[in-house]
């Protein structure tokens, strides 16, 4: 009876030394979500430090991209192929502005946290979209404020 117990402790004792393994969350690049036309699934999204997103190209016609002046300093910004599904490690803290190009102007936009979004929440704001991006933008970055300020 003992070895059993033996060999249970030590493999749990393996189990909390292995390093955490990151997350993934799936974003859906979409021709008409519960928003409306033209969005991601979710707009908004919450990661740690090392987190992954897919954005998945659930209808044609898409991709995702970072905005210029909305990712932390330092940060690579990405960008996916036209209608292909791409993954994106984020390593450091921020917001993340992301944008489909060909539907930007018509707000197809969201916005990754990783971590606290305080590193370049304001310069983030600073930055300017066309048409409908812009009210979208506005509604997704008083949300985040309205979060850091209810913490």
């Amino acid at each position: 009876m003992r070895f059993p117990l033996f060999v249970l402790a030590i493999g749990m004792a393996a189990a909390m030394a292995a390093p955490a393994a990151a997350n993934n969350v799936v974003v859906k690049m979409l021709n008409r979500g519960q928003a409306g036309p033209m969005v991601f699934e979710p707009a908004l999204v919450k990661i740690a430090p090392g987190d992954t997103v897919t954005f998945i190209a659930a209808d044609k016609g898409h991709n995702a991209e970072s905005i210029a002046g909305m990712i932390p300093t330092g940060s690579a910004p990405f960008r996916g192929k036209m209608s292909e599904t791409v993954t994106v490690k984020f390593a450091k803290q921020g917001l993340y502005g992301f944008k489909c190009f060909p539907h930007y102007g018509m707000g197809m936009v969201g916005v990754v946290i990783v971590g606290k979004p305080s590193a370049n929440l304001d310069a983030a704001k600073k930055v300017t979209h066309p048409g409908k991006a812009r009210q979208v933008f506005a509604n997704l970055l008083a949300r985040i404020q309205a979060q850091s300020a209810s913490r």
